[in-house]
C-alpha cells in the first residue's frame, strides 16, 4: 500500500472527487479527515470508510474553521502528512456582466483564500515534522477557460500559479505543493459549469471538446492525487498536473 502511516486531511470531501480521495487514500492505507462544510455528507462518507476516517465540519473560507480542522485531525491521527484543497465552488455559466461582487467573492473566499487559510494553519505544523504534502485541485478553466465562467477561470488560473509560488517558497522545508486540473467532472457544480440543464445533449456538446471522448470520473483525480501524495512523487513539486483527457492541448 502506498500511503501506509499517512495520514490526510481532504476538504470538500463529502461527495465527488473528493469522496473518491479519502475512500483511495484509506484503501493505499492512510488515515484521513473527511472535511466538508456539510457535516451530514461528511459523516455519512466517513462512517462507510470506516475507523480509519474521520468527519470534520468545515467552512473552508474561515480561517479559524480551517485552523480548527487542521487541529482535529492532528488531535485524531497524531500528525498531518497531506492536505488537499479540494473545497471547490462556481458561479453559474453565464454572461460576464451578470456576475456580481458579491458571487465572485464567494468564489474566491473557497477557491483562492481557502488555500491562504490552510498554508497558515498546517505549514508551522510541517516544519516542526521536517516536511509535508499539500495538494491543490485547480482546473483546465485556469489553462484554457471556456466562456461565461471568466470569474471562475480567473480562481482557478490563481490557484494554478499560486501551487507553483507555493512550491518554490516551501522547498527549503521539504514541503511539497502540486496541484491537479481536472477537466470537467459529473459533480455537483456540473451544471453551473453547464449554464444548461445536464441532458444527454448537452453533455455530448461538453465531451465532443476533451480529445478523449469523456468528462473526467472521480477515480481519474483519486488517483493522480494518490501518485503526488505518495513517496514516488518525492521529488515532484510546483506541478500543474492536467488530468483532462487532452482537453488542453
Amino acid at each position: 500500500m502506498r500511503l501506509t502511516g499517512k495520514t490526510a486531511l481532504i476538504t470538500g470531501a463529502a461527495s465527488g472527487f473528493g469522496a473518491e480521495m479519502a475512500r483511495t487514500f484509506v484503501r493505499e492505507g492512510a488515515k484521513v479527515a473527511v472535511v466538508d462544510i456539510n457535516k451530514a455528507g461528511a459523516e455519512a462518507v466517513a462512517s462507510e470508510i470506516g475507523d480509519a476516517a474521520i468527519a470534520v465540519a468545515c467552512d473552508v473560507a474561515s480561517g479559524e474553521d480551517v485552523a480548527a480542522a487542521v487541529k482535529a485531525t492532528a488531535d485524531a491521527f497524531g500528525h498531518v502528512d497531506i492536505a488537499i484543497n479540494n473545497a471547490g465552488w462556481s458561479h453559474p455559466n453565464q454572461p460576464l456582466l451578470d456576475t456580481d461582487f458579491a458571487a465572485l467573492t464567494k468564489v474566491y473566499e473557497i477557491n483562492v483564500f481557502s488555500i491562504f487559510h490552510m498554508t497558515h494553519a498546517i505549514v508551522p505544523h510541517w516544519r516542526e515534522r521536517g516536511g509535508g504534502v499539500m495538494i491543490n485541485i485547480g482546473s483546465t478553466a485556469g489553462i484554457r477557460p471556456r466562456p461565461g465562467l471568466s470569474w471562475y477561470n480567473s480562481s482557478k488560473g490563481a490557484v494554478n500559479l499560486l501551487t507553483r509560488s507555493l512550491a518554490v517558497d516551501l522547498a527549503p522545508d521539504k514541503i511539497r505543493v502540486n496541484c491537479i486540473a481536472p477537466v470537467i467532472g459529473a459533480t455537483g457544480l456540473l451544471e453551473t459549469f453547464m449554464g444548461v440543464p445536464d441532458t444527454p445533449e448537452n453533455r455530448a456538446r461538453f465531451i465532443a471538446t476533451i480529445p478523449m471522448g469523456r468528462m473526467s470520473e472521480p477515480a481519474d483525480i483519486a488517483n493522480a492525487a494518490l501518485y503526488l501524495a505518495s513517496d514516488e512523487a518525492n521529488f515532484i513539486t510546483g506541478v500543474v498536473l492536467e488530468v483532462d483527457g487532452g482537453r488542453t492541448v
